[in-house]
């Protein structure tokens, strides 16, 4: 699974306030998936192995940037799925664009735009400058975030590993059906898989 822990990045994609925090902008319209919730306590021990090992932690941050009157720049098809989002919600340097606390601070933070962690970020950059060759991904949603940046980094020859306990989506179908198509381009496995592979490094 692990051939340098090293050259491993745990990927954290969206695991922000404004998706996750009780007083964030999904809350607040009232759409809450428990398995999401439950996703940074899964993920604390494992941040910490990797980082024991050598390796790095990367959160992505989905980005609404504000336009010249303050209110985000939402492309329309966004804005018919999620009307609720409004002036301030995943605005760079807020409260709701942040890494949740109990998984805070990540070594590296990446602000994305699109679904893709990769698309018009500096991630691909900060990766090959750092020597990582290997993403153990997880995060939100695993059929839009997840899949895209996935798939990114296969064309990007990056070597993926999904962490399928890690992961979650607003309907479980979408979870199931998402993580079985990724396996024809990444390994597929689990948080305490990896946690006993890294166990051997130290």
């Amino acid at each position: 699974m692990i051939t340098d822990p090293a050259c491993l990045a745990l990927v954290l994609i969206d695991l922000q306030n404004d998706f996750l925090d009780p007083a964030g902008a999904f809350a607040r319209a009232g759409v809450s998936v428990a398995a999401m919730a439950a996703l940074p306590a899964r993920l604390a021990p494992l941040a910490a192995a990797v980082r024991r090992t050598g390796g790095l932690v990367v959160s992505t941050h989905f980005t609404l940037v504000p336009g010249r009157s303050g209110e985000p720049i939402i492309a329309p098809r966004l804005k018919a799925l999620r009307p609720f989002l409004r002036r301030g919600d995943f605005a760079p340097s807020s409260r709701g664009h942040a890494l949740v606390a109990s998984l805070a601070p990540a070594d590296i933070a990446v602000e994305k735009v699109g679904y893709s962690a990769f698309y018009m970020s500096r991630l691909d950059w900060v990766l090959r400058h750092t020597g990582i060759d290997t993403l153990a991904v997880s995060g939100i949603a695993t059929n839009t975030a997840v899949a895209s940046t996935v798939r990114d980094a296969e064309l990007r020859e990056f070597r993926s590993i999904v962490l399928a306990d890690c992961c979650a989506a607003f309907d479980e179908t979408q979870h199931v059906t998402a993580i079985a198509a990724l396996r024809t381009v990444a390994e597929v496995t689990n948080s305490t898989a990896l946690i006993a592979a890294l166990a051997k490094w130290g």
